[in-house]
């Protein structure tokens, strides 16, 4: 099976960099419609679907090797080596700044940058570490989303999407989690909501940028500035913007910050 085939890939534009877009939990790489296009004007852009969501072929997927945030990170680098020219700018929503993060520590001349749109190196409140959640509120968001997956998706898609004034992203988005198989959500889900990438962090030298909403249920702002401290090169820029998705539901504010660390790597 070809990559191209296993990760859905598209490329749009042109350019002497290349900037690879990869969407979070739950979602597919519909998502990036109203950034991935614009910057396709100056870039080669590739989007593509991580395997189990989207249209990714679902043939691919393998229980023991996505147990693991790496599993997914081994697919990135297939997915730049085939599709990207040079050091990519790589674009991460959510869970997949993380697979970028690892990414990049793997293969670090792979990546000129990385934006993290909603990142979360651990989502579990740890001594100092303010993560957003007790570990009793991720395993009953597990314990929920394992009985009842559909219920789960339906509820909680509109808060994490936040977007008060916008009704319609958070019915796309619950749209999105209930067309995910649920066994490879739940496993996903436990895979995300449980990992713990602190000890990766300080180990990232490539410049990164870090968009953050102002009120976000699942990476409140307080991980960003953890975040600002901890990378080694990172730039922290805070959105105005009420959900976890800032890409969709404010995607003029979330390019501004993009287009300033764009610059700040000799992108104009």
């Amino acid at each position: 099976m070809s990559v191209e085939q296993r990760n859905n890939v598209k490329v749009l534009g042109s350019g002497p960099t290349t900037m690879v877009f990869s969407h979070g939990f739950g979602c597919d790489q519909n998502m990036w419609r109203f950034l991935a296009p614009q910057y396709a004007e100056r870039f080669r852009t590739v989007t593509f679907d991580l395997v189990g969501a989207g249209l990714s072929d679902l043939g691919a997927y393998d229980p023991v090797k996505y147990n693991h945030l790496s599993g997914y990170a081994d697919d990135l680098l297939e997915v730049i080596e085939e599709f990207a020219q040079g050091p990519v700018i790589f674009v991460g929503h959510s869970v997949s700044a993380m697979i970028g993060l690892l990414a990049g520590l793997r293969a670090p001349e792979r990546f000129a940058g990385h934006v993290m749109v909603g990142p979360s190196p651990c989502y579990i409140n740890d001594g100092d570490y303010v993560g957003g959640f007790t570990r009793e509120d991720i395993d009953s968001l597990l314990d929920t989303l394992e009985s009842n997956y559909l219920g789960w998706a339906s509820s909680m898609a509109p808060a994490i999407m936040g977007a008060p004034e916008q009704p319609e992203l958070g019915v796309e988005l619950t749209q999105s989690f209930c067309r995910t198989d649920p066994d490879i959500a739940k496993q996903f889900a436990r895979v995300t909501f449980l990992s713990d990438n602190r000890g990766d962090v300080p180990r990232l030298d490539a410049p990164t940028l870090v968009v953050q909403s102002s009120d976000d249920l699942i990476a409140p702002v307080v991980v960003g500035e953890y975040l600002q401290r901890t990378l080694p090169n990172c730039m922290l820029r805070v959105v105005e913007n009420v959900g976890h998705c800032p890409h969709l539901s404010a995607p003029c504010a979330s390019a501004d910050a993009m287009d300033e660390f764009l610059a700040t790597l000799g992108h104009r």
